[in-house]
């Protein structure tokens, strides 16, 4: 267990490669309830997240969610998030853990103007996700319907055991499959039990941060503070595709910039050709060894069995089988740039 923004974490039960490989083949389950969540609603609802978010929010519809990001006046990634419409003109959004009371200022701020009802209710709510091909199987052990009907980035409100109005969604950060379910703090605990009563026969898992950590980078997903932050341009992180810039939002200008004149740096996806671990804040060089970047994010895949990462290098070292190298400790380990997801589920 460690601290992690404000909250003490597991970051493994029974090791890393167990729990990853149980996610990937079966099913794992997640308390990431450290996350925030906030509701807004309101006849300007939709207008204020449209100004705040780079996706259009116009187009989610009632019972699906929606990946986005703020940005702020210089065009950097304040946070990345989920976007759940609960019916007209009313959402929930749910952030990162480290920025909740960063964002809730924000959008406090900015409704200033919009006077939308707003509540933060991070700390009434717990978030548990199930995740593996598996999940399906689980969940229909425990709700009255056929999960597998329910599409990507889509919710439904159910009953769980004795525990009502819990928010399942069709989400989750490993690339697997699953589900993320919200509840009030009272039925974590029962959710939780009644999951891992009926998932015996699954061979259920516990899973830890450290497992989420590295499912996730064989996805190549990024991570809030290490492959974005408040200086990252959504084009440089490969976000492009939840940016609309046929609309108005905080910090469209710098963004189109950067869109229209090519960013001097872009994420990358790499796998190691040789033995060796990537890790954050590794220089990534060129061939004569002149630094051209830097890796964010980096582990061992348990499933390839190999050194893969993420990172920024200068633009035109970032097209896919492109060979780059990264310093680890005295060595340039060479790899090759790739097209994430690492791994194919």
């Amino acid at each position: 267990m460690v601290p992690f923004a404000g909250y003490m974490m597991p970051v493994q039960y029974e090791g890393v490669n167990v729990e990853h490989l149980n996610v990937r083949n079966g099913v794992g389950i997640f308390d990431v309830s450290h996350m925030g969540e906030f509701l807004i609603k309101g006849e300007n609802a939709t207008k204020m997240l449209n100004y705040l978010c780079t996706n259009d929010i116009h187009k989610i519809k009632i019972g699906k969610a929606q990946y986005n990001c703020m940005t702020n006046k210089n065009g950097g990634i304040i946070d990345d998030l989920i976007v759940y419409k609960i019916d007209n003109e009313e959402y929930m959004i749910v952030v990162n853990a480290s920025n909740i009371e960063k964002n809730w200022k924000w959008i406090v701020k900015h409704n200033k103007k919009f006077k939308n009802e707003i509540s933060n209710i991070s700390e009434e709510t717990s978030l548990i996700a199930v995740q593996g091909p598996k999940s399906y199987d689980l969940m229909n052990e425990i709700i009255d319907f056929n999960s597998s009907s329910l599409k990507n980035y889509s919710f439904v409100k159910v009953s769980i055991g004795n525990c009502s109005n819990i928010i399942m969604s069709r989400t989750g950060y490993t690339g697997s499959g699953g589900f993320e379910i919200y509840s009030d703090n009272h039925n974590a605990n029962k959710i939780w039990n009644l999951l891992f009563k009926h998932g015996a026969k699954y061979n259920i898992k516990p899973a830890g941060l450290a497992s989420r950590d590295t499912l996730r980078i064989e996805m190549g997903y990024c991570l809030y503070g290490n492959d974005i932050n408040e200086k990252t341009n959504p084009v440089e992180a490969n976000l492009k595709w939840i940016t609309h810039l046929d609309k108005e939002f905080v910090g469209k200008k710098e963004i189109e910039s950067t869109f229209l004149n090519n960013p001097k740096k872009k994420l990358i996806s790499f796998i190691f050709e040789d033995r060796g671990v990537p890790r954050k804040d590794y220089n990534i060089l060129n061939e004569n060894g002149n630094e051209i970047g830097v890796v964010t994010s980096g582990t061992m895949s348990p499933v390839l069995k190999k050194g893969i990462g993420l990172g920024y290098v200068e633009n035109n070292y970032a097209r896919p089988g492109s060979k780059i190298f990264v310093q680890v400790r005295n060595k340039m380990i060479m790899c090759s740039v790739v097209k994430a997801p690492f791994v194919k589920t």
